[in-house]
């Protein structure tokens, strides 16, 4: 299997509910570094997996979406604790939609899935993969 991987970042501020969130139950700030893996069992006719730039245009303006906003305040996620599991679903939903909107290009068609992974700090990271 085939497979590149872009990195952007983003900022947030959110709330958790429940108890085993401790202090993180009040209002906090998250900064993430985001990897965004593609991959595909055979290379394209150009004999790369995705075009790497657009990729990272995807990923930026996905990342845009949710950049210096406090998660509580949208609407998508209310009632929800946006932890770091679910922020990464949410990502590579997004990027999903893209690949299958062919925002991503032609070569895209011929991808089998994408990773996404949430770095919360140097010790800590968690992430989310799915089909294409």
């Amino acid at each position: 299997m085939f497979h590149i991987t872009v990195r952007d970042h983003f900022m947030i501020a959110h709330s958790f509910r429940g108890e085993v969130f401790g202090p993180a139950r009040r209002l906090h700030g998250a900064t993430y570094v985001v990897d965004a893996t593609f991959r595909r069992p055979e290379l394209d006719a150009d004999g790369i997996v995705i075009d790497i730039g657009l990729a990272t245009r995807e990923l930026k303006e996905v990342l845009d979406g949710l950049d210096y906003r406090n998660l509580d305040d949208e609407e998508a996620f209310a009632g929800v604790n946006t932890s770091t599991e679910y922020l990464a679903r949410v990502v590579a939903d997004r990027l999903a939609d893209r690949v299958h909107a062919g925002r991503l290009g032609a070569g895209a068609r011929g991808l089998s899935g994408l990773a996404v992974e949430l770095h919360e700090s140097h010790v800590a990271r968690a992430g989310y993969e799915r089909d294409l």
